[in-house]
């Protein structure tokens, strides 16, 4: 394979993140995450900060 069939499927992809880009779509994994995390007992809203702080980067 050369180069440039390596680089289209990646500019593709990025292409698409800057056309999206403060889309809740994007934030949706960081979302869901989050959600899983915070289940656990006693520490699991302190262990979804980071998820959470993703996600509020992505969609403001």
């Amino acid at each position: 394979m050369n180069l440039a069939a390596l680089l289209k499927p990646l500019a593709a992809v990025l292409l698409t993140s800057i056309a999206l880009s403060g889309c809740g779509v994007l934030a949706a994994p960081c979302r869901v995450a989050s959600a899983g995390i915070k289940m656990v007992p006693v520490v699991g809203h302190a262990a979804a900060a980071p998820t959470d702080l993703c996600a509020a980067v992505i969609d403001p």
